[in-house]
């Protein structure tokens, strides 16, 4: 019988807005343990946490999203670990070919709004 996670806050979209998250953070967010994180990134590809100079791994908001992906494959769908794998890496389904360039241009607009608030709150830290 497949165990029962409890919700967390990341998985209602409630995601503190930082740059980047501590392992115990993330843990905390997703309910998923610490030794589970450390070991999924030996087994998915896609999960590639930046690393600071004392060796703590520092997680952004789009490797948080990816876990819980993943946890969701895994514990929900019930996907093995080599069957959750291959669905990061066969290519997104695209919707009527191929993207539209507004589509692109939006996602463009997107990113560039989230580097400037990043920006902003570099500013405003040394102000």
């Amino acid at each position: 019988m497949m165990q029962r996670h409890p919700p967390v806050a990341a998985e209602s979209g409630h995601l503190p807005d930082k740059l980047f998250y501590k392992i115990g953070e993330v843990s905390k967010l997703t309910g998923i343990a610490a030794y589970i994180l450390r070991y999924w990134e030996t087994e998915f590809d896609v999960l590639q946490p930046k690393k600071s100079r004392s060796g703590q791994r520092l997680y952004r908001k789009k490797d948080v999203e990816t876990l819980l992906q993943i946890k969701q494959l895994l514990y929900r769908d019930g996907f093995t670990i080599a069957g959750a794998n291959a669905k990061f890496r066969s290519p997104p389904e695209k919707k009527n070919g191929s993207q539209t360039r507004n589509q692109r241009k939006e996602e463009i607009l997107q990113s560039l709004w989230i580097i400037r608030e990043g920006l902003e709150k570099i500013a405003s830290i040394l102000r």
